[in-house]
């Protein structure tokens, strides 16, 4: 859930401010003895399972529980086993496969790091759970089994001998990080707004039980705003509605209107999630889903890379509508949203998220920091005059002012400098680093992402919703299929206008 500056409409900065986004800083929870990943499990490094969180090896012992994804469900089953290196050793091992009636769908082998007269077989098989209990019992006898169900991509990246953060693989697995809240919404410090209000408190922890109980396919649960709710919202609309001619960007202003028209951007409505992202998922391919609080960097930037958002539904308390500590619906739905719906900046905003998955907790840093600078607080030049489209700035009408005021300091966007640039969180930024187009900053973003180490590339399929790991010469020919297809459709539409436009 990323989030802003949400300031008072104040020619000073007010000193009291929570993070620009739904995420906190690896210093926040430094102070705290814990790691930038979550505040809910323990300084160890997680490991890439595949699907489940784990903070032991990545090999299973063969006397340990599958994990819950297990090829009773799926069908699929793996198991890892050695052989000594020597001739003919594996035509028996497959034999044992074939006595069993177990078919093979893949197969890899590596030298192994225990011994060196010995060789690591993957095996990958499809059978029933029944069928692949037997076949373990019957390897047994014959082969020494070091784990089973490990995914492949698990196995190959430990071949490598690199830790991997776990992430997501899938857009369902998003439930494990939208889950992962670190601190809820409902917790509000003394110095909030609503902090003495006890009506107020039971409403936050009403919109953390709806993010909480939220699972990826479901429609987001329609919200009955309360009166109160809907006139904090109308003043937060109206007062910012009418800064955004002069100041948004043109992709802001171009959006808007059709927010009012498709998802009832009004100043006596707030908008339903639901429709926002079935209206997104038309215009940009992005959805967003509810979230009960702040997620770590990682949780949040792994979203991104699936162009899913996560997005607050509650409201500012209604004493200073033009002032909240943490980010709220009004921050999403205006700041947010509007430029999710343009291709270019979807497009931006999923490199960073992509650039992220398996990448160590310093560098998740550094792409959180540029994220703050662009996403949040971002400055464009647009026929000669700053405009802004970091939604930080869309939903703060003081800031909005500040930044491109002759008060602020701006620089150019260059990621390797931005990205150690001290974020602030209780005042407005010393700098607004601003970008000639989308299309300049994600180019920036994508060399810059080259330096991230990680022993793999990633690439996202939109038609399974899924990441593949670019690490071998069969997964690479794989993508490289996909764009030839591509390119012959470009090279037919060329050869088209050739013939009947004469271009």
């Amino acid at each position: 859930m990323a989030s802003s500056h949400v300031m008072k409409n104040a020619p000073e900065p007010v000193p009291r401010m929570q993070p620009a986004m739904m995420m906190f800083s690896s210093k926040y929870w430094a102070r705290r003895g814990m790691s930038l990943d979550s505040a809910m499990f323990d300084q160890q490094q997680q490991r890439h399972t595949g699907g489940q969180m784990s903070r032991r090896s990545s090999f299973c012992p063969i006397n340990e529980k599958p994990d819950n994804e297990s090829g009773e469900e799926s069908g699929k089953t793996a198991v890892v086993f050695t052989l000594k290196n020597e001739v003919g050793c594996l035509v028996k091992a497959l034999r044992l496969f074939q006595e069993r009636r177990v078919n093979l769908n893949h197969i890899e082998s590596r030298m192994s790091k225990r011994l060196s007269n010995e060789v690591e077989i993957y095996a990958d098989c499809s059978c029933s759970k029944k069928k692949f209990n037997e076949l373990l019992q019957h390897l047994k006898d014959h082969v020494n089994i070091i784990s089973f169900n490990t995914p492949a991509h698990v196995w190959s990246t430990e071949a490598d001998g690199e830790d991997v953060p776990w992430f997501p693989m899938k857009i369902s697995e998003l439930d494990q990080c939208s889950h992962r809240v670190l601190m809820y919404g409902s917790e509000l410090d003394a110095d909030h707004p609503g902090f003495k209000d006890n009506v107020y408190r039971q409403r936050r922890k009403y919109f953390v039980e709806v993010a909480m109980n939220y699972k990826f396919g479901q429609p987001i649960p329609h919200i009955e705003y309360t009166p109160e709710e809907t006139r904090t919202w109308g003043v937060v609309f109206r007062e910012l509605t009418k800064l955004y001619p002069s100041h948004a960007c043109r992709e802001h202003l171009k959006n808007l209107p059709l927010l009012t028209k498709h998802c009832g951007y009004r100043e006596d409505n707030i908008p339903q999630l639901e429709d926002v992202s079935l209206f997104l998922r038309e215009r940009s391919g992005f959805t967003v889903r509810p979230v009960a609080g702040y997620l770590s960097p990682r949780d949040f930037l792994a979203g991104l890379a699936y162009r899913v958002f996560n997005c607050t539904q509650y409201i500012r308390h209604s004493t200073d509508p033009l002032y909240t500590p943490e980010p709220d619906t009004c921050h999403e739905l205006l700041g947010h949203v509007p430029l999710l719906a343009d291709p270019k900046f979807a497009q931006f905003s999923q490199e960073i998220g992509l650039a992220s998955l398996g990448a160590s907790d310093e560098d998740v840093q550094k792409l959180a920091t540029c994220y703050f600078f662009t996403i949040e607080f971002g400055l464009c030049k647009q026929d000669g005059q700053l405009r802004a489209y970091g939604a930080g700035l869309l939903s703060s009408i003081g800031e909005l002012r500040h930044a491109l005021s002759d008060k602020a300091c701006v620089k150019m966007f260059d990621p390797r400098t931005t990205c150690n640039q001290e974020c602030l969180i209780t005042t407005f930024q010393e700098v607004y680093f601003v970008s000639d187009s989308f299309e300049e900053a994600k180019e920036k973003m994508r060399e810059f992402a080259k330096t991230i180490k990680r022993p793999f590339s990633v690439y996202y399929d939109p038609y399974t919703q899924s990441i593949n790991l670019l690490k071998d010469t069969r997964s690479i020919e794989n993508v490289v299929q996909d764009l030839r297809s591509d390119l012959t459709t470009v090279c037919d539409a060329l050869g088209k206008m050739n013939t009947y436009l004469g271009i």
